[in-house]
Parts: C-alpha cells; sequence; structure tokens
C-alpha cells in the first residue's frame, strides 16, 4: 500500500503552496492619509459659568437666540449681594467719617506743637537773659530760679505736644488702614453683584442652554466642576475636532488639506485644512489601558451656515502627496535577514515561474492599503497573501497563485 501511494503521489507532480497574488502598479497621485473622528465646533465659543452661587432668577435667552457681546444672559438671585454691597457702602462711610476725624486731631495736634515750641523758645529765650542779670548780681536767685523753671516747664510741654502728635498720626494710619480695608471689601462686595448679571463675553448663537429659570447654580472648587449655565459660539467659522491616534499624529501638521464628512449630510464633503495639533495626548478614561489620542483641529472652508456644534464628523487628512509611483499592497511587504549580516530587510516575494523569490525594495509612504516602492518594475507579480503564508514564507517556495494552475 506504502508504494501505491509513493507511485499515486509522483504522477500527481510536486506539492505546490497555495498564495494570493497581486502586481506592482503605477499610480499617476499617491496619497498618503489619516483618517480620524470628532464633532463639529465654532472656532470660537465659550461655556458660560457664574463666579457666585444662587437661584437663576431671570433667563432671557433661549437656545438659538443671537446674542450681542455684554448682553445679559441670566440673572442669579441678588438679595444677599446687594446687602453685602450696602453694608459694604456703610463700612466705608463711617470709616471716611473716621479717618476725617483722626485728620482733624493731628491738625490740632500739630498746632498746639507749634504752638508749645514757639512757647519753650520765648521761655529759654527769658532764661537765659534772666541767667545773664543773676551772673551779674542784678537780680535775685529766685528770680532766676523762676525763670528757669518757666523755660523746663514749656520744654515739657513740647515734648507732650510732639507725643500727642504722634499718636494722633497713629490713629490717623489706622484710621487709613480701615478705610482701605473697608473700600477692598466694598469692590468685593460690587463685584460679587455685578457677577449675578451674567455677560455674554462675544456676539454669537447660544448653542447650547443646559439650566432652566429657577435653577440653583455653584461656583467650581478643586476637583468639583462649577455649573455651566450655557454655551455661546461663533458660528462665523467651523471647525471639525477630531482624535487622531498616536501612531498617525507624527504624519500630521498644520497646513496639510483634509476632507469632512457629516453623519447628518450623507453624500456631502468638506473641504478643509489642519490649523492646530494637540501638544500632549487626550486624557484616557477608565482604567483600561489604550491607545493614546491626540486633538486636532482642521477649519472648514465652505462651512455650511446650518451646520450646529456638536454633531459627529469624520475626516481624511491628505499627509503626503507623490505622483508618478509604482506601489504594491501593504501586507506584501515583509521583513526577511540579510545573508550577509542578518539584519532585517524590507522586501517582496516576487512570482517567477512557479516560485515565490524574496526581492529587497525600498519602501515609501503609506496610502490606504498600499505602500509606494523602489527597486521593482512595474506589473510583476507578488505574492501578497495569506498573512499566515506570508509570515513563514521562504526565498525560492514553489507556489501556485489561488485560482490558477500548477
Amino acid at each position: 500500500m506504502g508504494l501505491i501511494a509513493i507511485v499515486a503521489i509522483s504522477r500527481r507532480g510536486p506539492v505546490l503552496l497555495d498564495v494570493e497574488g497581486g502586481a506592482v502598479v503605477r499610480q499617476a497621485v499617491f496619497r498618503s492619509t489619516v483618517t480620524a473622528s470628532g464633532e463639529v465646533v465654532a472656532a470660537r465659543y465659550a461655556d458660560i459659568g457664574s463666579s457666585v452661587m444662587g437661584r437663576i432668577v431671570a433667563l432671557p435667552v433661549r437656545e438659538g437666540d443671537r446674542v450681542e457681546a455684554g448682553q445679559v444672559l441670566a440673572r442669579i438671585d441678588a438679595v444677599q449681594a446687594e446687602s453685602e454691597a450696602a453694608g459694604a457702602q456703610a463700612q466705608v462711610d463711617a470709616l471716611a467719617a473716621d479717618a476725617r476725624a483722626t485728620a482733624e486731631a493731628v491738625r490740632v495736634a500739630s498746632a498746639e506743637l507749634e504752638a508749645a515750641t514757639a512757647r519753650a523758645a520765648d521761655a529759654e529765650q527769658q532764661r537765659a537773659r534772666r541767667e545773664s542779670l543773676y551772673q551779674a548780681g542784678l537780680i535775685p536767685a529766685a528770680e532766676y530760679e523762676s525763670t528757669r523753671a518757666a523755660a523746663e516747664a514749656a520744654q515739657a510741654a513740647v515734648v507732650s505736644a510732639r507725643a500727642t502728635v504722634e499718636r494722633a498720626r497713629e490713629a490717623e494710619a489706622a484710621a487709613a488702614r480701615r478705610s482701605a480695608q473697608a473700600r477692598a471689601q466694598r469692590r468685593s462686595a460690587e463685584d460679587r453683584l455685578s457677577k449675578t448679571a451674567i455677560i455674554s463675553p462675544m456676539a454669537g448663537i447660544v448653542s447650547r442652554l443646559q439650566v432652566r429659570e429657577g435653577e440653583m447654580v455653584v461656583v467650581g472648587i478643586q476637583n468639583q466642576p462649577g455649573t455651566t449655565l450655557m454655551t455661546v459660539s461663533d458660528l462665523a467659522d467651523i471647525d471639525a475636532e477630531v482624535k487622531v491616534a498616536e501612531a498617525d499624529v507624527l504624519r500630521v501638521a498644520a497646513g496639510q488639506p483634509a476632507t469632512v464628512t457629516l453623519e447628518a449630510l450623507p453624500g456631502r464633503t468638506f473641504r478643509g485644512a489642519v490649523i492646530e495639533i494637540g501638544a500632549s495626548a487626550l486624557p484616557v478614561t477608565g482604567t483600561a489601558a489604550a491607545a493614546r489620542e491626540f486633538r486636532v483641529v482642521i477649519r472648514l472652508a465652505d462651512a455650511d451656515p446650518g451646520l450646529r456644534p456638536g454633531l459627529t464628523c469624520d475626516a481624511e487628512i491628505v499627509t503626503s502627496e507623490r505622483t508618478n509611483v509604482l506601489t504594491v499592497p501593504l501586507q506584501s511587504v515583509v521583513l526577511r535577514p540579510a545573508p550577509d549580516d542578518g539584519t532585517d530587510r524590507s522586501g517582496v516575494f516576487v512570482i517567477e515561474g512557479d516560485r515565490a523569490v524574496f526581492t529587497p525594495v525600498t519602501t515609501g509612504v503609506i496610502g490606504g492599503l498600499d505602500i509606494a516602492v523602489t527597486g521593482l518594475d512595474e506589473g510583476r507579480s507578488l505574492v501578497v497573501g495569506p498573512y499566515q503564508v506570508l509570515r513563514d514564507l521562504q526565498d525560492g517556495t514553489r507556489v501556485r497563485v489561488r485560482g490558477g494552475r500548477e
């Protein structure tokens, strides 16, 4: 039986490895692209929050309304803020009166010091004259001693008046500090009062309204965002914000052309160009390890006025463009060790007769499922799959293109 099987196999001929075939193709224009998904956003927009906590007592705008810069978008209950502002103003007024009183006390004390100084100078002159007369024996000692005591008393009055001036000035400085503090508190209270009116920072459309009249709003604190009341968007320019995988982001550069499509408008495409590339990866949500993504912004050149922020979109960014290049299917390029030094080199398996011959190539840009190469002739037949066969295929292996003849 074994002899019969050997004879049967020999009559059938050698066994050929089935492969999928392809060819080297010349393309007039070959583009390398990066695809990504994201959403439509306004080029300029502002998420409106509140700097004070309270209840919304007025909400004069609705989603879709056009607003102007400086327009009141909402009002927060201002009763407490008004009370604080009134109290702060009353404190400022009281301390201003106190400051005026201490300033007047300084003026009076300074005048008293000047008068005491003048009296001390006069008394000193009297003492000096009386001393001369006393030394000449023209006046009794009692008269001289009386004059000297008066001069010393006048000098003591100067010291006392000077101390009074210093105390008055210290009181004035303290009053000035209290007054300045009260004015600062008033400014703070007035600022809180002014912030109960939510003002639009720009002209645009209320593209999202997230609150209703009567709701409470809170101020953001560490690790806890505050209430976002609404979003105002300037729809004069529209962008597409997409997330590009880390494997592709280094090929993206500002100014590269892009094509954007939207699910909401099937069959339509929008031209654009890259205007911004994120400098760092976007935060990863969840605990599972995932590939990082980078934010890329595309400015649409011919945006439809009917586009609205939040619409999902897909973008194709042209990162490179070549003309008149030879390409092969990307999966046909494999790595094999060089015979001289064993280092990996890129190449393809060219079909010569019934054998697959490894041929080194120089690869270029990748576009979709194809890759640009040099080192091959146009039209050459290649082994392009399946992957399990290409992974282990060796130079010189006898092959048969699937669907062909032995």
